[in-house]
């Protein structure tokens, strides 16, 4: 099934596939989703189609990952939670700061 040497999870980018523990590919990374000033993977939003409904991928799935692919163990992404965007995080300015720089973090 896999003969690549692992790679962090760095490397991953869209389109990689993903293989469950069947050997079937069951789609291809859409987003990376963690946190890399922290170090920390958090999962994959996975497309398994043109209009399929991206699906959260644990980090907890993952069991390998080589150049190109994401070996999980599952064999149905259905199985899976709709993905949804986290919003966006707001950005806390210090009670001293200008109303130069609050006006600017607005934008």
């Amino acid at each position: 099934m896999s003969n690549g040497d692992p790679v962090s999870w760095f490397l991953i980018e869209r389109g990689w596939k993903v293989v469950g523990r069947d050997g079937n590919e069951q789609g291809t990374v859409d987003e990376v989703i963690g946190d890399s000033g922290q170090d920390i993977f958090d999962g994959l939003s996975i497309s398994s189609g043109l209009f399929a409904t991206p699906r959260y991928l644990p980090a907890e799935i993952v069991t390998r990952m080589e150049e190109g692919t994401v070996y999980v163990d599952l064999d149905d992404l259905s199985q899976l939670d709709e993905y949804k965007q986290p919003p966006p995080s707001e950005k806390i300015l210090p009670a001293k700061a200008s109303w130069w720089d609050r006006l600017r973090a607005r934008f």
